[in-house]
């Protein structure tokens, strides 16, 4: 599976701390070498926001998947992520 961040998504996750990039973007590369990285993933019930998101600590990263790649919507807090 293909990593893509959206325009505003990487300008969200530019926001966040560095230690806090460095997590994110470790979890995420861990999540992308499994068979299958649904499997740490949760649908949303909200589809405004995407189809899936991944939790990271208090951090929420919200996606769709198209054919094989990962389209990163949004990255934030879980206080803000869904406003």
């Amino acid at each position: 599976m293909k990593l893509i961040f959206t325009r505003s998504a990487f300008r969200q996750f530019q926001k966040l701390s560095r230690t806090t990039q460095k997590r994110i973007d470790g979890k995420l590369r861990f999540y992308l070498s499994q068979r299958n990285p649904l499997r740490f993933s949760e649908p949303l019930k909200d589809s405004r926001f995407g189809e899936w998101r991944f939790r990271i600590g208090d951090y929420r990263v919200l996606f769709d998947i198209e054919d094989d790649e990962i389209i990163i919507l949004k990255v934030g807090h879980r206080k803000d992520i869904y406003k």
